[in-house]
């Protein structure tokens, strides 16, 4: 298990460019399954939980070329469909959240899938129903073994398009059923489908392969099935949650800091998020530039009431940067209340920053009151574990920002979301060491 060591109050500057979307690569890696021929994936991040569904699809069959940095080809021409019955498999699929994105295109393909429950974050339940109740509604059937954890997916017949409605507008388990329905027999309709920017390049990238998906970036998406898909080249997005984590640090610790190519249209609602904390931003052109904050004042609302933020599905504010805002908070003029209505567990890490000085009162799994310090009180270096990615990059934010040293364990955890953190921080000037 891994460390970081961080000495605080080092001020950060110069320019830092975000890594590809870790959620896009997991979905349009996963679609390359769809087709026999070639698909080209570039701006792939070099990240633990990518890096190992790329291990795991070639340990499948599927021949992986690595062209350059993040520049990766994919051809899944001969799939061992015996490995996914294998115990090596299913071990690896049970610590690997993404390998849920295997069962939608195995099954359009192959007729057939096996997956153990996925692993990935501790952040309380992370239910499967919309996956399964998706497939099940093109034709599959599902069997559950509780002796092995293992679910298998089997569709003897072609699946058939069908109107569906999806209780929840999950990420995964639309992209799922996205990449079912391009080859079932007739015409799908999803509604209450997720419609986040990496679900939108999923679709773009489908339909370059030759699918017919319509109504990309709503929650309305019609898809038209087809016989089978082609091979196609695709761009991965800058990450939106990577970027957001490096307007936490500008913020907290910046003296001048520049985000290079951002592709502000995607970042939805983040950088309001920020500004209603009181965070200036400046866009130029597709970089973003956050000056050094001495200051920074929570926004109320108009009626003067007390400032709420809470996640909510895309165009909404995503769950992933709420931990990285609560920290920002920490340190603003004012009091907000965060509201983290999608996981149970995920505002537990807060305790840590409550160690370090922060003032901030958990009022209960899902809700947290935070009155900021306005700069005046600085957070103390403490020894942390990182329970999950976001709460990982949040505490590396506040150990920043903190007097004296602090050491952050299991952060591989951080790993699995974010590229070689350590030395692309350094070269802003933060003083971190990775110790084994």
């Amino acid at each position: 298990m891994a460390s970081f060591i961080i000495e605080g109050g080092h001020r950060l500057s110069g320019e830092i460019t975000p890594q590809g979307a870790k959620n896009e690569a997991l979905q349009v890696i996963c679609a390359t399954l769809l087709t026999a021929d070639e698909v080209r994936i570039k701006n792939i991040p070099d990240i633990l939980d990518v890096n190992n569904l790329i291990f795991l699809l070639r340990d499948m069959g599927v021949s992986v070329t690595r062209h350059s940095k993040g520049d990766y080809s994919f051809c899944a021409t001969n799939v061992n469909l015996d490995y996914l019955y294998s115990q090596d498999f299913l071990i690896r699929c049970s610590s690997l959240r993404g390998s849920v994105l295997l069962i939608g295109p195995l099954t359009a393909r192959f007729g057939r899938a096996a997956i153990s429950k996925p692993g990935g974050d501790k952040i309380g339940r992370r239910r499967l129903d919309t996956h399964f109740f998706g497939l099940q509604k093109l034709g599959a059937q599902f069997n559950y073994d509780e002796s092995t954890g293992i679910f298998n997916i089997s569709a003897e017949k072609c699946l058939k398009g069908t109107y569906m409605l999806l209780d929840e507008a999950s990420v995964t388990g639309t992209a799922n059923i996205i990449m079912a329905a391009v080859m079932a027999k007739g015409t799908t309709t999803i509604y209450n489908a997720a419609c986040e920017p990496y679900l939108q390049q999923l679709c773009h990238l489908l339909n370059k392969m030759g699918a017919r998906i319509s109504g990309i970036a709503s929650n309305l998406l019609t898809i038209i099935g087809v016989e089978e898909l082609h091979g196609a080249n695709h761009q991965v997005l800058p990450d939106m949650i990577e970027i957001g984590s490096f307007i936490g640090m500008a913020a907290m610790t910046g003296n001048g800091m520049t985000i290079k190519n951002v592709s502000f249209n995607n970042l939805g609602f983040i950088p309001d998020a920020f500004a209603r904390l009181g965070v200036k931003l400046e866009r130029r052109n597709e970089d973003l530039y956050v000056p050094y904050q001495g200051h920074y004042e929570i926004e109320s609302f108009i009626d003067g009431s007390f400032m709420t933020m809470a996640d909510a599905p895309w165009p909404g504010l995503t769950p992933d940067l709420l931990s990285v805002l609560i920290v920002v908070a920490t340190q603003a003029k004012g009091s907000v209340l965060f509201h983290q209505k999608m996981f149970e567990s995920r505002l537990f890490f807060v305790d840590k920053l409550i160690e370090m000085g922060a003032q901030i009162i958990l009022c209960d799994p899902h809700r947290a009151v935070v009155v900021g310090h306005d700069n005046q009180i600085r957070l103390r270096g403490r020894r942390m574990v990182s329970p999950d990615i976001r709460a990982g990059i949040a505490m590396l934010i506040a150990a920043m920002s903190a007097e004296g040293i602090s050491r952050i364990e299991n952060v591989e955890q951080i790993d699995r979301g974010y590229e070689h953190i350590e030395n692309r921080l350094r070269t802003l000037g933060a003083q971190i060491i990775r110790e084994s």
